[in-house]
């Protein structure tokens, strides 16, 4: 970052977190120690089912896993530092570590995007096209698939984390949420921040327009394959497959979209930090209960990894 004449440059930002609310600091310690505890051992679990259970080696769960991962890095980057913010009456957090914070977010919040998109497909051609889903969805085709989601993502965190680090923060040095994201730090910026806005927006049009409207196509598809099954078996076999699936998307889009479809003109702290909380904490806690509970795949593996558990 380059300084300007009598300014002072911001080396550590504060995260005013929950700090306007004391009175339920004691609650949401519980609350979040509670549900990032649940987020991590669901998500691992998940990651060891479909490692260790040959049953679930199939492109469905393997983008799964993939997932599970994605949500650990994201509850990873945000939590600890959350819980911290919490217990302590100031947080503070170093230029660096807000910018690594604000890599990871981006770079995980993107993939998951992108991964439920590539799920919608597979979806899409299984039930669209079930004789020819494994030539189709190729374990090659699969792991290129996954490596482009990682890379692509991975670009464009660098992309807009690096062009966050040319900015110049002179203070004020408050981000009014309880991590480092685009919106409030553009706000603490003094010096333009357009080529920010620009690639945010972007970056929204690609992964929240695009690959919406996308799966969207792949479930209207899906269902449109159903209604023409004459089998009620079949149809509610082939919607049995995709519901957990759509479950976790209308919860994930719904919350992304609330916090970042809209310009950082409009940018509402509070709104942030309950749709922030959707999205980074409830959501991956809730996604391996989900795959869990309605699969029955899912719950087989699981009784063969812990005996106990089927009975």
């Amino acid at each position: 970052m380059t300084s300007r004449p009598n300014q002072t440059e911001v080396t550590e930002f504060v995260l005013q977190g929950f700090s306007e609310h004391p009175s339920l600091r004691l609650f949401l310690t519980c609350c979040f120690l509670s549900l990032y505890t649940m987020a991590l051992m669901g998500n691992i679990l998940i990651i060891a089912l479909v490692t260790f259970s040959a049953g679930l080696h199939n492109p469905m769960y393997f983008f799964l896993c993939n997932l599970a991962t994605m949500d650990i890095i994201c509850t990873s980057s945000v939590l600890p530092k959350a819980l911290v913010g919490l217990l302590l009456e100031e947080s503070t957090i170093s230029f660096k570590g807000c910018m690594a914070q604000l890599f990871f977010l981006v770079w995980s919040l993107s993939s998951e995007l992108l991964l439920l998109t590539v799920m919608a497909y597979d979806r899409y051609v299984a039930i669209c096209f079930p004789l020819h889903y494994s030539s189709r969805m190729r374990p090659q085709l699969c792991g290129a698939l996954a490596m482009g989601v990682w890379s692509i993502c991975a670009l464009n965190a660098s992309i807009n984390t690096g062009l966050m680090t040319r900015l110049s923060f002179c203070g004020p040095k408050v981000i009014t949420h309880f991590f480092c994201e685009i919106p409030p730090l553009l706000l603490l910026s003094c010096s333009p921040t357009y080529v920010n806005s620009i690639m945010t927006l972007m970056a929204d049009v690609f992964y929240g327009g695009i690959n919406f409207v996308l799966t969207l196509l792949s479930y209207g598809c899906i269902i449109a394959n159903i209604l023409r099954m004459r089998s009620a078996e079949g149809k509610r076999k082939a919607f049995s497959t995709c519901s957990s699936h759509l479950i976790v998307v209308s919860v994930y889009y719904s919350s992304v979209f609330c916090a970042y479809v809209s310009p950082a003109s409009n940018y509402s702290p509070e709104r942030s930090k309950v749709t922030s909380v959707l999205y980074s904490l409830l959501s991956p806690t809730l996604n391996p209960l989900i795959y869990t509970l309605r699969n029955k795949d899912v719950k087989l593996a699981l009784g063969r990894l812990f005996p106990s558990f089927s009975h």
